[in-house]
């Protein structure tokens, strides 16, 4: 044993590790990219610039850092999840400092050379942090109200500094993401029940919270017709450009509605509703076959995984994933309330992409140790 991991595919060259790659996942997330590259063209009407060239060199300097994140030892990843989540924290703390505001937001922290989201960092560092946590817990003591208080602390911390930039909708998604891990991690149901039946009874009291833009948000989501030039502007120039795409679509680069810029944010958080346009309902349901085979694929890699960490690892980020994607998806089509979030791997976006194909590195990382076994109660630092 070394660090409680056990040697079993921890001790082999870097070279036979790469040659077990999950290369099926890789090509998935390639074509899911390519995907996005060919909308970010479209939305440019046919030039690379200025977001399909920039977003493949971004997806290439991406896919080296997902193999590298794959090649390294499970061991180094559960050892380094609390920094990581520190780490996350400061960021979000200095975006309060001295971030750089965007879409009404003060989200950005701008180096001169290169500008990112501290939040998109934070989701996967979130999940490794409560899968570390996690590991090894026996059930009873997951039973005990007194171990949540942890894992909770660690979800809403991360929530309030998103929440205050304001970005309701990601923290949402990080406090959806720290009770699915608990969910994963053994938590009964009933107290989830309990938890919602908290915060319904709350809706009153957190309604009066919300920011005035918040509250429209809202009510348009009621009732878009309410401002159909204002903020029900977006959500109805989306329902037409879905509808008008019908069964399959207008052609590549032949939607009306983004060419005639009816469609606000059409390369980042429309670009769903411009591509349904352009391929119909058959690309749409491409697109989800597609997002549904990485999310297979991902999941397999979780139950075939002996650590209780590495399930955690993989699970956690197959939920973010297909959170992320459902929320932006039923943005555009009504069901859900405009809140901002892109669509991923398809969305014009640095920071959202190279999260993202991190954490598939670390998905991939649990599938190529998937051999790796702990002990319950065993402690890589110890």
């Amino acid at each position: 044993m070394l660090d409680g991991f056990s040697r079993d595919d921890g001790e082999r060259g870097l070279l036979a590790n790469f040659f077990e790659i999950n290369w099926g996942l890789v090509i998935l997330i390639t074509v899911v990219c390519c995907i996005g590259f060919a909308m970010q063209y479209s939305a440019a009407g046919g030039s690379m610039e200025p977001w399909a060239g920039r977003q493949m060199m971004r997806f290439a300097a991406g896919l080296v850092l997902m193999v590298g994140v794959a090649l390294v030892h499970l061991r180094w990843w559960f050892l380094l999840a609390y920094p990581i989540y520190g780490a996350g924290l400061l960021l979000l703390v200095a975006v309060e400092i001295f971030g750089r505001i965007g879409m009404g937001a003060q989200r950005w922290i701008d180096l001169g050379i290169v500008q990112f989201q501290p939040t998109e960092l934070m989701k996967f560092g979130l999940v490794l942090v409560l899968a570390r946590y996690f590991h090894g817990l026996p059930q009873d003591a997951i039973a005990r109200p007194a171990t949540l208080a942890w894992p909770v602390l660690l979800g809403l911390v991360p929530s309030a500094l998103v929440a205050k930039q304001p970005d309701l909708g990601s923290a949402l998604l990080l406090l959806t993401l720290t009770a699915s891990m608990m969910f994963l991690a053994g938590v009964r149901i009933w107290k989830f029940v309990a938890v919602g039946s908290a915060i319904l009874a709350a809706l009153p009291l957190a309604w009066t919270q919300l920011r005035d833009y918040q509250k429209q948000r809202v009510l348009v989501f009621l009732d878009p017709e309410n401002d159909p030039l204002g903020s029900g502007y977006h959500i109805i120039q989306s329902k037409i450009a879905l509808g008008s795409g019908g069964i399959w679509g207008k052609g590549f680069m032949q939607g009306t509605q983004s060419y005639l810029q009816f469609l606000p944010e059409k390369q980042t958080d429309f670009i769903f509703t411009m591509y349904a346009e352009e391929f119909g309902l058959v690309g749409g349901i491409v697109l989800l076959a597609l997002y549904s085979a990485i999310l297979i694929y991902g999941t397999m890699i979780a139950l075939t995984a002996k650590s209780q960490f590495g399930r955690l690892v993989a699970a956690g980020i197959m939920v973010a994933f297909w959170v992320y994607a459902f929320i932006n998806m039923a943005m555009v089509t009504g069901l859900i309330p405009v809140v901002g979030e892109p669509l991923p791997l398809v969305s014009y976006g640095g920071t959202a992409l190279m999260a993202l194909l991190i954490s598939f590195g670390l998905v991939i990382n649990v599938s190529i140790h998937r051999g790796v076994q702990v002990r319950p109660g065993d402690d890589p630092v110890s």
